[in-house]
């Protein structure tokens, strides 16, 4: 009891720290997960965002451990999976014990549900998606895990340590956390195995401007969409190789 308490002071303490002031809802859901689910911030247990705690993969995980989890199985669903297109569907099982029958949950990831940061890891994302979902029906967890949300508000690769980050921007505009966008731009290129100097020149001539540097910051943002990128992969053939500015 007395770690309990202990726990719950500080589960308390950094939440304040790292998102402000919260509501006395967030606050009695905090103490609820903290004692009853022994999930901790400062191990990266939970994040919260937009008014919402959610739980994390390693949260679920330390669940698990604590509860006894007999074993947990992943499948891929080749039917549904598409490799060329990284698109990809698991199947994952969870046995709280030897008798149990198990507990499904389904992942699905492709470039589209996962942030830019990690665009090639969509088969390890789909995977731990599928064994959150399943782990929180076996255990009866209501919040939504973080790693299940979509790219706009992905936090997968946020340090546990300070899950503070994501809330701050940087001077690029976007997050701490979030590549720069040509630092995307490069990341694509090397995904789909584009010609670089036909795609800088492409973009350029997508944000209608000299080079890519003068282009505003939305145009940029569609441009380092995957559809876009692909897009433009179709036209490269079209496309003179005369030099341009990047």
């Amino acid at each position: 009891m007395k770690n309990t308490s202990k726990k719950l002071r500080l589960n308390q303490k950094l939440a304040r720290q790292y998102w402000g002031s919260l509501s006395k809802n967030a606050l009695l859901s905090l103490r609820e997960l903290s004692v009853r689910f022994a999930l901790s911030i400062a191990e990266g247990h939970l994040q919260f965002l937009n008014g919402h705690w959610y739980v994390t993969h390693a949260g679920l995980l330390r669940i698990a451990q604590n509860r006894g989890c007999f074993g947990i199985d992943t499948a891929v669903q080749e039917a549904l999976s598409s490799p060329l297109e990284d698109r990809w569907v698991f199947k994952a099982i969870v046995y709280k014990n030897r008798e149990s029958k198990g507990f499904v949950g389904f992942g699905d990831a492709n470039p589209s549900s996962v942030s830019a940061t990690v665009l090639g890891a969509e088969l390890r994302i789909a995977e731990t998606r599928a064994v959150n979902r399943a782990l929180r029906k076996a255990y009866g967890i209501g919040l939504c895990s973080i790693e299940e949300l979509p790219s706009a508000v992905s936090l997968t690769e946020v340090p546990s340590s300070k899950p503070h980050q994501a809330l701050h921007h940087n001077g690029d505009g976007g997050m701490r956390s979030q590549p720069r966008l040509r630092d995307r731009l490069s990341m694509l290129i090397r995904k789909y195995q584009l010609d670089a100097d036909l795609v800088k020149r492409y973009a350029a001539d997508f944000c209608g401007t000299e080079v890519l540097r003068d282009a505003s910051r939305d145009l940029v943002e569609r441009l380092t969409q995957p559809d876009a990128l692909l897009i433009g992969r179709q036209r490269q053939a079209a496309m003179s190789k005369s030099p341009r500015g990047f």
